[in-house]
């Protein structure tokens, strides 16, 4: 099942008068995650790699977005952590073994996506989502363009049902999203 990747690769594509569709490229395109710790350090971790795809149509300033976060490949370094992080009370991965996030409202301050405004989707409850673009690029890679980026938003894991170790572990985590996708 395909999806249409992350907002990210969505926009710097070169301006096409028809819609573009990318697909991420798994080697480059990963979720990061940043969460406040006993008030003293931020825990940090990713997802990934990540799966999904674009379309986008610049010209017109809409397009798609999908992707699809395994909640099952959790790596903050620590094995022991990364099974505690899978548990019922926080990612439920045996139960939700992915997450998702779908998009179809784009924002662009000229010609420059801004944000990407959709739906998230963890533990089986879904909730509006922001991914603000903080660098987008595009190139071309053996005569295919590849465009990426890094995409900025937050989260409260409370309103995913993740409450374990509230209020020690903030409920606030940052999320911190980069991506690279291939035109096809």
């Amino acid at each position: 099942m395909k999806f249409p990747a992350l907002l990210l690769t969505v926009t710097a594509a070169s301006a096409a008068a028809q819609p573009a569709a990318y697909v991420l490229d798994p080697a480059h395109s990963f979720v990061h995650f940043e969460v406040l710790h006993f008030g003293t350090s931020t825990s940090r971790g990713r997802f990934g790699p990540i799966a999904g795809a674009v379309t986008l149509d610049r010209s017109a300033g809409r397009g798609a977005v999908s992707l699809r976060v395994p909640t099952t490949g959790v790596d903050t370094g620590l094995p022991v952590f990364n099974a505690r992080l899978r548990e019922a009370d926080l990612l439920a991965s045996t139960e939700f073994p992915d997450a998702y996030f779908v998009a179809t409202r784009f924002r662009f301050e000229g010609d420059r996506l801004a944000e990407v405004r959709g739906e998230f989707t963890l533990r089986g409850v879904s909730q509006p989502l922001s991914l603000f673009a903080r660098r987008f690029a595009c190139r071309s890679d053996e005569g295919t363009e590849v465009c990426g980026g890094d995409f900025e938003g937050e989260l409260l894991r409370s309103d995913f049902g993740a409450t374990f170790g509230l209020p020690f572990v903030a409920d606030r985590v940052r999320l911190l999203v980069q991506v690279e996708g291939r035109r096809h």
